[in-house]
């Protein structure tokens, strides 16, 4: 099961994780120009859902990682994916960024 994790939760479920935090992005270019986030407790690494299949190794299997898109579905997706992949320590960003805006960060632009 994939654990969805609240945009202002998502300290206190990488706290409860082994190792530093990466929030992988998988939203598209032009989204990422819409509106980023800026990292601060986390790694941010950005590719995009399609891409990843081909990218994988460029995330640690051993490392929590909290995925993100636009509202969550593609995100969901993407926890999937890693989880099958031999990632345990994954998590969905409910709501993602468009949430990120509402909860946590009203800096962030919505699109």
């Amino acid at each position: 099961m994939i654990d969805q994790v609240r945009p202002g939760d998502l300290e206190t479920w990488m706290r409860a994780q082994s190792g530093p935090a990466v929030v992988l992005d998988v939203r598209e270019p032009r989204e990422l120009a819409a509106a980023s986030l800026q990292p601060r407790a986390f790694e941010l690494l950005a590719i995009p859902m399609n891409q990843l299949p081909a990218r994988l190794g460029e995330l640690d299997p051993g490392r929590p990682v909290a995925c993100l898109c636009h509202h969550g579905t593609r995100s969901q997706r993407v926890a999937m994916f890693l989880a099958s992949n031999g990632f345990s320590q994954v998590a969905n960003i409910a709501g993602g960024i468009d949430a990120w805006s509402l909860e946590r960060d009203a800096s962030v632009p919505r699109y």
